[in-house]
């Protein structure tokens, strides 16, 4: 294996956390090798298992004066030139923003409106390595991570195991999580720092992004919210079948006046049709959901009101017992006058037809 005399790392992204020379395991170093190390940076010397020296940035010659346990690892009769066999582990000291972190499965917790729900979280952070030499203990020595994306997924494991501890406790309904986020998001900071600072890190920003259920769920929420802006499903249905069969009745009116005069008729045929149908579908759901739910649905006072308005707005011609509008003065089936006669005694309306009053008796004129 050659020996290194000039050891250094460029990291052209910014992001890498730690970065091994050489890549694959130990390497061949001897005194007065070259280690280059650049701003934000900090080179930890590694050898079986234990840092052994912590360089900052600037150029460094290695001799057994800048790094005295040197002395017992290498072999004196090489004149101080024989190699041995170590790593160099770069630490980004830079500030790393716009971390990621987020639950890898849905998590279940008990909420208030809908006995259960599964959720999601995301958010971010930012930190910063503050102690190079136990973050290289820590997690290069003990985890045995080098990867970036290895260490990112070590912290999104402690942050996420934080974080399910912090939800059991405050924890009511999804309804209200929105408005607790900052609330949410500074425990579980602080819940989350001791063991960053026990790595060698400065968590220094912690933010969540987003609380959600899964999809699936989320659809349901839709639907629930879109019935309660419905409100009255009949109602609703009936006005839905009006406006389509409506729209049918009225497609045929095009030409001349005439035509005009007959699509306008169609149109309210096809209006009273639909509003007539509609309201039978409407009864029929209603009636089926009556019989899937094993209950009875009384009427309301007010749509008992409806109903007898609905009813006293007809009469019945005295003459050919037809159903006529009730402010009709003459019968549009028999032409027969509406007008009743008022008796000259008693002031009792009476039928147009009656002879004596029905109140007093008194013969009508």
């Amino acid at each position: 294996m050659a020996i290194l005399d000039v050891i250094e790392f460029l990291d052209p992204t910014g992001r890498q956390i730690v970065h091994r020379v050489p890549e694959g395991g130990s390497g061949e170093f001897r005194l007065g090798s070259q280690l280059i190390v650049r701003e934000s940076q900090a080179a930890v010397f590694f050898r079986d298992g234990k840092a052994l020296d912590v360089f900052g940035p600037g150029r460094h010659t290695l001799s057994t004066a800048n790094i005295p346990l040197l002395a017992d690892l290498i072999s004196i009769p090489f004149g101080g030139k024989s190699p041995f066999r170590a790593e160099v582990v770069f630490v980004n000291l830079a500030d790393l923003i716009d971390m990621k972190w987020g639950t890898m499965e849905p998590v279940t917790f008990r909420d208030s409106e809908f006995g259960m729900v599964r959720l999601r979280a995301f958010g971010t952070y930012a930190m910063a390595v503050a102690d190079p030499q136990l973050f290289v203990n820590k997690i290069v020595g003990t985890q045995g991570l080098f990867e970036t994306t290895q260490i990112e997924d070590y912290l999104r494991s402690i942050i996420v195991s934080r974080f399910n501890d912090i939800m059991g406790q405050q924890m009511s309904t999804l309804l209200d999580l929105p408005s607790k986020y900052n609330e949410l998001g500074a425990g579980l900071r602080a819940s989350v720092i001791d063991d960053f600072a026990n790595l060698g890190l400065n968590l220094k920003a912690f933010f969540i992004t987003s609380i959600t259920p899964p999809d699936e769920v989320s659809k349901r929420i839709d639907e629930r919210s879109g019935m309660g802006a419905i409100g009255n499903m009949q109602q609703y249905m009936q006005y839905q079948a009006a406006q389509a069969l409506g729209n049918l009745g009225a497609g045929g009116g095009e030409g001349g006046g005439g035509s005009d005069i007959a699509g306008a008729a169609g149109a309210g045929m096809g209006l009273g049709a639909g509003m007539g149908i509609g309201a039978g579908m409407a009864q029929i759901i209603a009636q089926g959901m009556q019989g899937q739910g094993g209950t009875t649905t009384q009427t309301s006072p007010a749509q008992a009101s409806n109903t007898a308005t609905s009813a006293a707005s007809t009469l019945t011609c005295y003459s050919c017992n037809a159903q006529i509008p009730a402010n009709s003065r003459f019968c549009p089936e028999c032409g027969a006058d509406q007008a009743g006669k008022t008796c000259s005694n008693c002031q009792t309306q009476n039928l147009p037809n009656a002879k004596f009053c029905t109140n007093c008796g008194t013969q009508l004129s």
